[in-house]
């Protein structure tokens, strides 16, 4: 009841600052929306051409360290040359993407500024997300509060055996991340080192980040407080709206797709062409994998070989998808246009391993358990194991250094977007159908009424770390439990 209770009230306490970020206090629900924009982004009408894509500038390591400021501010960013007021990293709605290598350490000044008008005043905080980190002290603590005005030094320093691929980072201050997510605070990581595993012929080869986010309107802001996840929204590759993306016939490019919204399910189909998986949730795969299309759940990310097709024009696609009778439908949509042009390039072969990983389907167990994701639909309220989350209370203690199998259950009527900081983990099983795994993830898909087992190893860090729905919008309202690792 306290928890319940503590949960209300700072929902409530947050209520006056959020709703304020909009400038137009007249705006209605109707105008929440994509009238600003040329046609309705529900629609999978043929898209004529949009603007070159942009990939999101980098800021890069040197001599093994990373240093760099992201101040958090609301500020006035240009989508598809309307101005809008949004909630953004060093002023931009696509900030920089960080870039390093295993190895590296990365020193971040995070400077909150959301304190220095009168529209807004709001703590913060970072997560790197599914960086293999410390959870604690100045590193990947989403406990947290860094309040406006204030700068916080984080510091962290990653093994050498980090895995190579695609991550993100975005707040994680309870009960207001969805909040921030959906204003713009969501950016990309790279740990760079995954293309020493491609053939020769594979290793310079042009890549782009290809970043999955949302915004809906409202007034002259991008809405932030009480987004419905059901609602029309802009979706935009890397923050621009059908964006162009070059290809010579026969080239192979390297995608790093990564769904850094809020709350919305994106399931990627490339029109007419297969995408070869090497990547999956930054973890390189150990067999690689073709696929027609790919479902990104919340947080998701799959590094993705393209090979130009013939000369023409083509659609980088999100096909519609229904997450259960009181999830959501999302509607098709086109993401970008693909453009096949220019002199063929010659044959090369695509790799069919990536790199081995440790497969835990024999690893001694210290400990099974079942962790019941559950919510009560009328009321909004979401939970684990029957428990609203409490920053408080440790939910599971887990011993360092042993492998522990988790069986997920989900008894609402939605899927859930499954996600474990600090440890990566091999899905064993879905709905008690062996899962054909390719490696190690972060986030999974968790069906509606059904179940997920899945083994962790417990390796490196000591301290408070939590798992949750990546839902946002589930997560802020209760669904997400404390896991403390213990020496």
């Amino acid at each position: 009841m306290r928890s319940q209770l503590k949960l209300n009230l700072l929902k409530l306490s947050y209520l006056a600052a959020a709703t304020i970020l909009v400038t137009a206090t007249t705006a209605t629900v109707a105008t929440v929306a994509t009238v600003a924009f040329d046609g309705d982004p529900s629609s999978s009408a043929s898209a004529q051409e949009g603007p070159p894509l942009r990939d999101p500038p980098e800021l890069v390591s040197n001599d093994g360290l990373l240093r760099v400021q992201l101040v958090v501010e609301r500020r006035q960013v240009d989508l598809a040359g309307r101005k809008l007021w949004a909630l953004t990293y060093n002023g931009q709605y696509m900030p920089p993407t960080l870039r390093f290598r295993p190895g590296d350490r990365l020193e971040m000044a995070l400077v909150n500024r959301l304190g220095m008008d009168t529209k807004l005043h709001m703590s913060t905080n970072m997560h790197t997300h599914g960086l293999h980190v410390s959870p604690s002290g100045n590193s990947d603590n989403v406990f947290l509060d860094i309040r406006p005005g204030e700068t916080f030094d984080y510091v962290y320093q990653f093994p050498e055996n980090e895995p190579s691929g695609t991550y993100w980072y975005h707040p994680h201050h309870d009960p207001i991340d969805g909040d921030q997510v959906a204003g713009g605070m969501s950016g990309i990581i790279v740990v760079d080192g995954l293309k020493q595993y491609l053939p020769p012929d594979l290793r310079n080869i042009t890549e782009h980040v290809i970043a999955l986010k949302d915004f809906q309107i409202e007034g002259d802001a991008i809405k932030t407080h009480n987004v419905s996840i059901s609602a029309p929204t802009n979706r935009t590759v890397n923050g621009q709206l059908n964006p162009t993306i070059r290809i010579r016939p026969g080239e192979v490019q390297l995608w790093r797709l990564a769904n850094i919204s809020t709350n919305i399910y994106y399931d990627v189909q490339l029109q007419g062409q297969q995408l070869t998986v090497i990547g999956h949730d930054g973890n390189p795969v150990g067999t690689t994998f073709a696929a027609d299309h790919l479902l990104l759940a919340a947080a998701n990310r799959f590094d993705v070989l393209v090979r130009g097709g013939p000369p023409g024009t083509t659609q980088l696609q999100t096909l519609a998808y229904n997450t259960g009778p009181v999830g959501n439908q999302f509607p098709q949509v086109n993401l970008a246009t693909v453009v096949s042009e220019g002199p063929p390039m010659p044959p090369v072969a695509l790799p069919r391993t990536v790199r081995p990983f440790e497969d835990l389907s024999d690893a001694t167990l210290a400990a099974q358990r079942t962790i019941v994701f559950s919510e009560n639909a009328t009321q909004t309220v979401y939970y684990v194991d029957g428990k609203v989350f409490d920053p408080n209370r440790v939910d599971i203690q887990v011993k360092l250094n042993t492998v522990e199998e988790w069986t997920i259950l989900n008894t609402s009527d939605e899927e859930h977007s499954f996600h474990v900081h600090t440890n990566h983990y091999q899905l064993m099983s879905i709905n008690g159908q062996p899962h054909d795994y390719h490696g190690w993830q972060d986030t999974a898909t968790l069906p509606a009424k059904g179940q997920i087992v899945l083994r962790t190893y417990f390796i490196n860090y000591t301290g408070k770390t939590v798992l949750h729905c990546h839902i946002l919008k589930h997560q802020d309202l209760g669904m997400m439990a404390v896991v403390e690792i213990f020496p």
